[in-house]
């Protein structure tokens, strides 16, 4: 049975055929697992799973992108929207690392912006 939130609402996943992104709770931190290629056609998905984890209020969102196999403009728009579209109670969280997904954010500076962390774990376990 899927995870729900205080509504009664399924946490959540949506995929497309080059991808998916799934929402989970750990404990009060909301993580989004993104596997395959945040194009164009995955992007929006993300963008609808964050905006429903954004409503859950929680006081940490880590998109974690290590199931990523291509990175792209509109995969990092999206990153950067839920980074500045976020209420000030709610820390973002990238996981990113290797040349598919940490080298596009570094080419185009969005590590200057973003919180990046080199595992999943790493980013649940910062206070």
């Amino acid at each position: 049975m899927a995870d729900t939130d205080e509504t009664g609402n399924t946490l959540g996943d949506a995929a497309s055929s080059a991808g998916a992104v799934a929402l989970e709770d750990r404990d009060g931190t909301a993580v989004l697992r993104v596997d395959g290629d945040l194009d164009l056609a995955l992007a929006p998905k993300l963008r609808q799973l964050a905006e429903r984890a954004a409503r859950l209020g929680p006081a940490v969102l880590v998109i974690d992108l290590t199931g990523v196999t291509f990175l792209a403009s509109a995969g990092m728009a999206e990153l950067v929207r839920a980074h500045r579209g976020r209420t000030v109670s709610t820390s973002l969280r990238v996981v990113a690392t290797g040349r598919i997904t940490l080298r596009p954010l570094e080419l185009t500076r969005l590590t200057d912006e973003l919180a990046i962390y080199p595992s999943l774990s790493e980013a649940l376990a910062t206070g």
